[in-house]
């Protein structure tokens, strides 16, 4: 029972066979000059302009990276480098963006409730010495769906020469790419979310933003990305997120009435025990963030994992680390209910038996450990 997508999602059947190619028959380095090494970089080139195309992009403006984390410190790194100035974001980000942003000189933005970022705070938080501003477009741990024409407004009102950057990891799997793009001036992707391979993603700058490389030395992605292509993952990458994009709507209805069912009844069956952290016509299809106030999320996982269901406390990139939430602590969630959080998040592979078995063990398991927690 697998209710970690947000984590990372299985790979799409077509982006597989798309790669396996490039592993061991088309195997030369992109950057040669031989017809082998040619067929290769036009493997990558197409790519580029196919994901260009999802995302009503110029295809000069796409940077393969080795995913979303590189994409988001290179961006804000980048940026802050060829202009020194402040970058803000909002105390929600992901860290691949809180932490690069936290290096520098920078302002942290208060979140309301939700997770969205507080406009009238972001406004105050901006001005001439304003360099980046980064906002996620979907919080990857409770789901959240950000107003990016709202964010875009305040920015280019009172930070008009900033660069607007969102990173799109969680996005991409349930918006159209275009939408979200059009707000922006750049944004970071994540094959690994829309079932793609691990280890490879993209970064989209306009070319109007002046950015310092991050990676130097190969001279690849004209100077702006030195290393050598990851051909067969950018290859399934263009594969899995074209896919990805075709069936939105389509998965997106299913995957609600699924993550619907699944919530529905785990308030059924535990009431008050359950609470729902964000609303769900504020957040993505497949998020299903709820909390268990009393209940130790490690110990819950821990029953989970032996029960067979595969989900989380937070994002799978704060490693180890059962402290609440800085998420849920920058929404303002009391401790005692953020130490009882769980995130089930769900996928276009998830099945309505998935979603029963999943109900079943959660209810057991917040049982077991509230009747523990009673006789103690």
């Amino acid at each position: 029972m697998y209710l970690d997508h947000a984590a990372s999602t299985p790979m799409r059947p077509a982006a597989v066979s798309a790669m396996l190619p490039y592993l061991d028959q088309q195997y030369a380095n992109p950057s040669g000059a031989h017809r082998v090494a040619r067929r290769a970089r036009q493997a990558v080139d197409e790519s580029r302009e196919r994901i260009a195309e999802l995302a009503g992009w110029d295809p000069g403006g796409v940077v393969f990276t080795s995913g979303g984390t590189e994409s988001d410190n290179t961006i804000v790194a980048g940026v802050i480098a060829a202009r020194p100035g402040v970058a803000v974001c909002p105390r929600p980000e992901h860290h691949a963006v809180l932490a690069s942003v936290e290096r520098v000189e920078h302002r942290l933005v208060d979140a309301d409730e939700t997770g969205h970022v507080r406009l009238d705070r972001l406004a105050e938080a901006l001005g001439p010495d304003t360099s980046l501003v980064s906002v996620m477009a979907v919080n990857n741990e409770v789901g959240t769906i950000t107003d990016l024409a709202a964010v875009a407004e305040v920015v280019r009102a009172r930070a008009p020469h900033a660069v607007l950057h969102t990173d799109a990891v969680q996005g991409a799997c349930w918006l159209p790419l275009a939408e979200i793009a059009r707000h922006v001036d750049a944004l970071s992707l994540s094959a690994h979310k829309f079932g793609g391979p691990k280890g490879v993603g993209a970064l989209l700058v306009r070319p109007a933003v002046r950015w310092e490389p991050l990676l130097v030395g190969g001279g690849q992605e004209r100077d702006r990305r030195s290393g050598t292509h990851n051909v067969a993952g950018i290859v399934a990458m263009d594969v899995a997120l074209a896919e990805t994009q075709a069936g939105l709507r389509a998965d997106g209805v299913r995957i609600a009435a699924q993550r619907d069912r699944l919530v529905d009844a785990l308030v059924q069956r535990l009431g008050a025990a359950v609470i729902e952290t964000v609303r769900r016509d504020r957040k993505v299809a497949g998020s299903a963030h709820v909390m268990f106030p009393g209940v130790e999320n490690e110990s819950l996982l821990f029953l989970l994992d032996e029960a067979g269901v595969c989900a989380s406390a937070a994002s799978a990139c704060a490693s180890g680390a059962m402290e609440p939430s800085h998420v849920l602590s920058a929404m303002g969630v009391e401790r005692r209910s953020a130490a009882g959080a769980l995130r089930l998040t769900l996928g276009v592979t998830t099945t309505d038996a998935d979603v029963d078995r999943a109900v079943e063990a959660v209810v057991g398991a917040v049982t077991r450990l509230q009747a523990g927690a009673g006789r103690s």
